[in-house]
């Protein structure tokens, strides 16, 4: 995937204009926040619960080697192979040698953030390996030569058109406004891709050290097809999606659809355990997990090492303004929202992810909604710090915060400058009380007018309060 990040004040524009994406992002806003607010109502013990996954997870973060090692030790005594890939090439490199080692031609893909964040449906196609996505929004942008702008409903930015279009170009059907229609459609190309797939390549939402099992979670029903039908299964998935137990790993299960969709839970849970046994009827011959660090254990001990708790429930981006107003493309990158501005300079460096961590209004909300209450705000702080001191940040604004700290270093100037600024404002605001422009901060008033300060400065107003308490 082509790296866009640093065009993200440019991107966010084009997004603005988009009449086509604002109606999609319109409908989005109200559906999954409303649906997690009624899901949270029907959980009393829900914020209790939020305090026990954020526990746990520091737990399996201090301790990840441990159980890590504990799962990948389960996996080869279930008969499976565990491999250890430091970077998103060494990741591709071993899936392609598992498919070429079973001279596989085709491969169908369950909904895979890592697969994403490591291009390998284009290292697979560059090597004569052709990818499926199986998951139906993954379809459609596959189709379309697209790629996700929400980590669990990858196509949110299209509408029924966009994907009649789609079909009817690539399937040669007619065109078809019924969505029912195009899932049927949808259905019946892909059943054959799942039966004559050679392998099959999934992700993983966590992994249990205990028993060696991965787990994904999914609404449609594809991942189980993925892994069960063809011989060879393939699990490509983080460092950090270990869990201790099936126990623990419940109580993720319960954040995680309702902090996403607002489910109790996702249709299908589904647990891998090795290749099939003699006894079982399905399943594949060959059972592999592609561990990938990319930066990960980089975290661990740094400022952001928070950030590893995060199971990707996308509730940060379903809540945050910035993304309801932009959306997902216009980060540039994998991923998007809050969790994005955190996750994105860690792996791909600040200096091309600069703008990201000021894509926010500083609401808070992110850190509000996650489940794993990660303190997202104060992470992307931390990364404008960075910004600051790799001199990343724009002349105007260097010059702007060095202008502000003199004053702040100076009490008296300070509440000078204040009384001068509100007495400014007020006058350029005229009787109406509106601001047209606003000199040396253009931003606040391009596109709407400024209100004009109203009454004293709370310097002015919080001594007026303490002269009358005294006065009492």
């Amino acid at each position: 995937m082509n790296i866009t990040s640093p065009d993200f004040k440019e991107n966010a524009r084009i997004a603005l204009k988009d009449v086509e994406l604002q109606e999609a992002l319109s409908q989005f806003k109200y559906g999954f926040p409303v649906n997690r607010a009624n899901a949270i109502k029907r959980l009393p013990e829900f914020d209790q619960l939020r305090d026990s996954a954020r526990d746990l997870k520091n737990h399996i973060i201090e301790n990840l080697d441990i159980y890590l090692e504990q799962f990948e030790s389960k996996v080869i005594e279930n008969g499976g192979h565990v491999h250890w890939c430091r970077t998103g090439e060494d990741a591709n490199k071993t899936i392609l040698d598992i498919c070429q080692q079973v001279n596989a031609k085709t491969v169908t893909k369950g909904k895979s953030m890592v697969s994403e964040e490591i291009s390998l449906n284009d290292y697979l196609e560059a090597n004569d390996v052709q990818p499926v996505e199986t998951d139906l929004g993954e379809y459609i942008l596959q189709l379309r030569g697209d790629h996700p702008s929400h980590i669990i409903a990858p196509a949110i930015h299209l509408n029924v058109n966009d994907v009649s279009e789609t079909f009817h170009e690539h399937h040669k059907r007619p065109k078809t406004d019924d969505p029912q229609a195009l899932m049927k459609e949808a259905r019946e190309i892909l059943r054959k891709e799942f039966v004559s797939a050679d392998v099959g390549i999934t992700g993983a939402n966590f992994l249990v050290a205990e028993t060696g099992s991965t787990i994904i979670v999914t609404n449609e029903g594809n991942g189980d097809l993925t892994q069960t039908l063809p011989k060879t299964h393939i699990v490509i998935t983080s460092i950090e999606k270990v869990v201790p137990t099936l126990e623990d790993m419940s109580l993720f299960l319960r954040l995680l659809a309702r902090s996403a969709t607002g489910q109790e839970f996702t249709v299908y849970n589904t647990l891998s355990t090795g290749p099939k046994r003699a006894e079982d009827q399905d399943g594949p011959e060959n059972f592999h997990v592609v561990l990938l660090d990319n930066g990960r254990s980089e975290m661990i001990g740094s400022e952001f090492q928070e950030m590893l708790r995060c199971i990707r429930c996308s509730a940060c981006m379903n809540h945050c303004p910035v993304y309801g107003a932009v959306g997902g493309h216009a980060y540039g990158w994998v991923y998007p929202g809050p969790m994005g501005s955190v996750l994105t300079p860690n792996m791909i460096g600040i200096e091309q992810a600069a703008h990201l961590p000021n894509a926010s209004t500083a609401c808070g909300k992110c850190e509000e909604v996650c489940p794993v209450r990660i303190p997202l705000p104060k992470l992307m702080r931390h990364w404008r710090e960075k910004e600051f001191e790799k001199h990343l940040t724009p002349s105007a604004v260097r010059f702007g915060i060095a202008g502000w700290a003199f004053f702040a270093k100076r009490p008296a100037l300070y509440r000078w400058l204040a009384r001068s600024s509100t007495w400014f404002m007020k006058t350029i605001a005229g009787k109406k009380g509106r601001i047209k422009k606003l000199p040396l901060a253009g931003g606040w008033t391009d596109w709407r007018d400024m209100p004009a300060p109203q009454g004293k400065t709370f310097m002015d107003q919080w001594k007026a309060k303490q002269k009358a308490e005294e006065s009492r």
